[in-house]
């Protein structure tokens, strides 16, 4: 161990953490890893990692989720040290590094050390790796704990690791190191702090579908101005987003307190001024940042907003993005802790204690609802096929995991069997999402390497656009001479370009369609086209997007937009574009040619067959001329797609094709096999087994009028049963006055109609399917109005026919209406001769 970290190790500052440092030595040397346990405040960030460089040799790697978190954890430490940054303690952050060939303990974002892994699997000259708020469960942190857990099992026997959680993952991640890897809990330190709650007032929405509204941003400058006026001590607000803490700031205008912003697009000097104590009061408002992994001296009072910012991906539509929900109380938990580091401190909260009881318990990992095209293209690289072989927290979702192989197949940069091409570690080489990453590499031979750099750098960052317009946010950075994280990684992404070699003579294109053509390459699927007479688009991916109709800025009427983010909200039938950029059809084809389609379509429509040959560039149609001659099968097949999404009524049904089909029905009901089901369900299912010969000739409505459906359904006829049709189910049955009466079958049991004398004679109704089954007897009078109705004629002419033939006897008194039926005469007359 160096000494300037020996000498902090023997007279440690007063941190609660140090109680655990001895046991987490002995950890180390004896199992060579452990995690650590204890919550913010307690000084793990500092005083870990140089306990850990007194155990191994080689650098010790500390990782951080956020490049101010890892700049902030090495300056305190190295100040500790009484040293500057990049001599025993560095960092190294995207587009900013200070360590050098004595540094022991290097502090780096989680995505840098992701990186390094898949440059260097073995990670030479590193003696371990300490990953600090691993309890945050950001997407890269969960993979680059699993791949360093696979990298010491297989390759470094030797590299020590340590995890760091403020919250119970503790007992999970030590699960994944390996069973008998110890959990070294420190106890807090944390002074009380007094929770206010401070509810808006009645009639202040805190959200609608733009997200916070004006009033609740009223509310927590409000509730900053009561902070200030009845606390002491400096005041760090927490807002979920970079939108967000610029309007409390325009807000807190004339506050008598010095103010300062602070998130991760910030510059360094900026960044640190709101990190470093002043002459002055200070109010910080802050994004989620400065929940655990950063501390802000000076802090007395915590005022909270109550929203945090988390990934959410609809996989089916490609739409993913950060939306603002309602914090964790978990979150809330450590962000109160803030005001507790220095003394007894107050949070104000900007809710009721009410609504705080509803609140979910933890943040929603973002594995489980982030887009995990990225992810997937670092397992690809690390050569890992089965991702639910990896040690992570909690597996991905499956659909989710398959949407982002899909896209990673259809950039080139995967194989079907999930493989990385040359393409995709290319891309993977590229610090940027893989569809930016993508845009860069083709979009630099198309619109220049800076102006295809400047895009990309904006779209990585986030940068918003006012009413949308890319081309007016890029126009402002170029002008924005503060734009410094925007800078370092438009410089960063030339050098990129500049070592692939990627070449090109551009064509002189302006601004607005060179912006549109290099975010169509990032996003193809979002390539939109406005819908004829409407003011909204269709997308190649087939969703429906429209613009703000409040705010449709600039890129109201355009015909074709480059969208960059869209969002689609539950119970919206389109997305809304927040961000976009001018195009053209030709560049559109440019960007998306894989989905350019010619597809020759056969359907039916309004009664009739409609044959056109479509240009489709991904749902979005081009163009379409008739087909003067189309496929014999494919009008085939269009009609009968038209006769199993409309019904079978679509066909001529005569009078027999109706009655044979109800005699099958009968006969499936009673017998089963193998008498077809004749059923609405059945019938559309698969035509083929019945209508296929005939409507293999069809070719227009009027054919289609003359299928004979019946001749259709004798063909589904099993045989030989089929010669027992008319036994078993008969159209008609002869009754005792010789009269041949149709049996009708559409009811559930076969009804047979007959006037009452008609069947004089009969003892027993007549039995069909094989005696399974009696006729329904519906007996009428003379005029043929329902008398009975009767399946049991034995107890009928027992027990109803007296009362039945009492009441025929006074209305119809020409009629013979014998005592015994049994053995009268059966008459199809409608009188009775004898008394005329």
């Amino acid at each position: 161990m160096s000494d300037p970290l020996r000498l902090l190790l023997a007279a440690p500052p007063d941190l609660p953490v140090t109680a655990g440092l001895a046991p987490l030595v002995e950890a180390l040397r004896t199992r060579g890893a452990a995690v650590v346990h204890a919550p913010p405040g307690t000084g793990k960030t500092t005083l870990v990692p140089p306990a850990v460089a007194g155990v191994v040799d080689g650098r010790v790697v500390v990782t951080q989720p956020s490049r101010i978190a890892a700049r902030a954890a090495a300056r305190r430490l190295a100040h500790l040290l009484g040293e500057p940054v990049g001599e025993t303690v560095g960092y190294s952050v995207r587009g900013d590094r200070r360590a050098g060939r004595r540094t022991r303990v290097d502090v780096v974002t989680t995505g840098l050390l992701l990186r390094r892994i898949q440059q260097d699997p073995e990670l030479a000259g590193v003696g371990a790796v300490v990953l600090d708020e691993v309890h945050e469960r950001h997407l890269d942190a969960d993979l680059t704990l699993a791949l360093l857990v696979d990298l010491r099992t297989h390759l470094r026997e030797d590299l020590s690791l340590v995890a760091m959680s403020a919250t119970i993952e503790a007992d999970r991640t030590a699960a994944l190191l390996g069973g008998d890897v110890p959990v070294i809990s420190v106890p807090g330190a944390l002074h009380p702090v007094e929770v206010v709650w401070c509810p808006p007032p009645a009639g202040v929405r805190r959200t609608d579908d733009r997200g916070i509204t004006p009033a609740f941003h009223d509310h927590v400058a409000a509730t900053v101005r009561r902070a200030l006026a009845g606390h002491g001590g400096d005041v760090l607000v927490f807002v979920p987003g970079v939108a967000e803490v610029d309007a409390t700031l325009r807000r807190l205008a004339g506050v008598d307190a010095d103010v300062h912003a602070l998130h991760g697009r910030l510059r360094g000097a900026e960044q640190d001024r709101a990190l470093g104590e002043g002459p002055r009061r200070r109010v910080i408002v802050s994004t989620a940042v400065a929940e655990s992994s950063l501390t802000v001296p000076g802090v007395r009072v915590v005022v909270d907003a109550g929203f945090s910012r988390e990934p959410r991906t609809d996989h089916r539509r490609g739409l993913a993005s950060l939306v603002t929900v309602a914090v964790s109380r978990a979150a809330a938990e450590q962000r109160a802790g803030r005001a507790g580091r220095l003394g007894p401190g107050t949070v104000l909260r900007c809710w009721s204690e009410a609504d705080h009881a509803h609140l979910a318990a933890h943040p929603t990992p973002e594995i489980a609802t982030a887009d995990l095209t990225a992810f997937a293209l670092e397992v690809a690289c690390w050569g890992s096929a089965d991702v639910e072989s990896m040690a992570l927290l909690d597996q991905p979702p499956a659909h989710a995991l398959a949407a982002a192989r899909e896209v990673l197949v259809g950039l080139g940069a995967m194989t079907e069997d999930g493989r990385a091409t040359p393409r995709g570690r290319l891309i993977a080489g590229v610090p940027a999402d893989p569809r930016l990453a993508r845009a860069l590499i083709d979009g630099a031979g198309l619109v220049g390497a800076g102006r295809a750099a400047e895009v990309v750098a904006m779209l990585s960052e986030g940068v918003r656009a006012p009413g949308g317009d890319l081309v007016a946010a890029l126009r402002a950075l170029r002008a924005d001479r503060t734009s410094g994280s925007w800078r370092h990684q438009v410089t960063r992404l030339e050098e990129v370009v500049a070592t692939q070699g990627t070449t090109g003579d551009p064509p002189a294109l302006t601004d607005d369609v060179a912006v549109g053509l290099v975010v169509a390459l990032a996003h193809p699927d979002r390539i939109a086209r406005k819908r004829s007479g409407t003011s909204s688009y269709l997308m190649t991916s087939g969703t429906g997007a429209a613009l703000d109709p409040r705010d449709p800025g600039p890129l109201a009427g355009l015909e074709w937009l480059a969208v960059a983010d869209a969002e689609r909200r539950p119970g919206q039938r389109e997305a809304r574009i927040r961000a976009a950029a001018p195009l053209t059809e030709d560049l559109a084809l440019e960007a998306a040619a894989p989905s350019w389609t010619e597809v020759d379509e056969v359907t039916w429509t309004g009664g009739r067959v409609l044959a056109r040959r479509r240009t489709l560039l991904g749902a979005i149609e081009l163009g379409s001329v008739p087909l003067g001659d189309p496929p014999a099968q494919a009008v085939s097949d269009a009609i009968g797609e038209a006769v199993a999404r409309e019904g079978i009524a679509l066909l001529t049904w005569t009078d027999a094709a109706t009655a044979l089909r109800a005699r099958l029905d009968f006969l499936h009901r009673a017998l089963g096999d193998p008498w077809p089901d004749v059923s609405d369900a059945a019938l559309t299912e698969d035509l083929d087994p019945w209508l296929g010969q005939q409507l293999a000739r069809v070719r227009s409505a009027q054919d289609l009028r003359r299928i004979d459906v019946a001749a259709a359904l004798r063909g589904m006829l099993p045989w030989p049963a089929a010669g027992r049709l008319d036994e078993l189910a008969p159209e008609r049955v002869e009754v005792p006055s010789g009269s041949s009466v149709r049996i009708d079958y559409s009811q559930d049991q076969p009804v047979l109609a007959v006037r009452l004398q008609e069947v004089f004679g009969w003892t027993a109704v007549p039995v069909l399917a094989d005696g399974r089954v009696p006729l329904l007897l519906h007996l009428l009078s003379p005029a043929r109005r329902p008398a009975a109705v009767t399946a049991d004629l034995e107890s009928f002419w027992d027990n109803g026919y007296p009362g039945v033939r009492a009441d025929l006897r006074g209305r119809y008194p020409r009629h013979s209406w014998p005592e015994d039926p049994r053995t009268a005469p059966a008459t199809a007359r409608t009188n009775n001769p004898r008394r005329r």
